[in-house]
């Protein structure tokens, strides 16, 4: 017997994973996903835990698959704005835009949602090296721009978007984001920043 899987058990399987995704994404708004038990996910799918086992190993897996949804959706913004229109600094300006609202709406409006990231950020999740990652190449790529066009200084632009990456941390990190919003104006510290860092990004005339 065959154990290579037909296109159509490969795409079966495909949906029924994101079938426990979603399954577990909507239990983890309205529960919070360390009240949500495996099990809590298999009664809403009619199916037993065993079988969610098959797609996922364990809790912690799925945990992750939706940090991923998550996190996944900011990167998605962020290159959005890499590879969108606008001069190199233009898109610089956006992208701290971006990560402030996003990580505002992300703190406020997704409480539940905000709790998981935490801890994973806490915990260092392979995923969110991946997104930290994924938000450095968009920077990266914006900087290279603009040292094409002139506007930018010909600085080293893996280092120098790691730097520009780490000025974001006070209004892009959900716990800081949480403890800083009372005493701080965050889209007004987003907007200073990324002036503060185009100034240093100018090249020598």
């Amino acid at each position: 017997m065959s154990l290579t899987r037909t296109p159509s058990e490969t795409a079966r399987s495909e949906v029924t994973r994101n079938a426990i995704i979603s399954t577990a994404e909507r239990l983890f708004r309205s529960m919070g996903y360390q009240k949500t038990a495996v099990a809590d996910i298999a009664r809403e799918l009619s199916m037993s835990p065993a079988n969610v086992y098959r797609f996922f190993p364990s809790k912690a897996a799925i945990n992750e698959a939706i940090c991923a949804r998550i996190v996944g959706a900011l990167g998605e913004r962020a290159w959005a704005v890499a590879r969108g229109p606008g001069t190199a600094a233009d898109r610089i300006r956006a992208l701290f835009s971006v990560m402030q609202s996003s990580t505002l709406e992300l703190a406020f409006q997704e409480k539940r949602m905000h709790d998981m990231v935490a801890v994973a950020m806490d915990e260092h999740w392979p995923v969110i090296e991946e997104h930290v990652r994924s938000i450095d190449t968009a920077l990266r790529h914006i900087i290279m721009d603009g040292q094409v066009s002139g506007e930018f200084a010909r600085l080293d632009p893996d280092a120098t978007a790691r730097l520009v990456h780490a000025t974001m941390i006070g209004f892009s990190h959900p716990v800081l984001i949480q403890q800083c919003f009372n005493d701080q104006d965050l889209p007004a510290m987003a907007v200073g920043m990324a002036e503060f860092c185009l100034r240093a990004l100018r090249p020598d005339i």
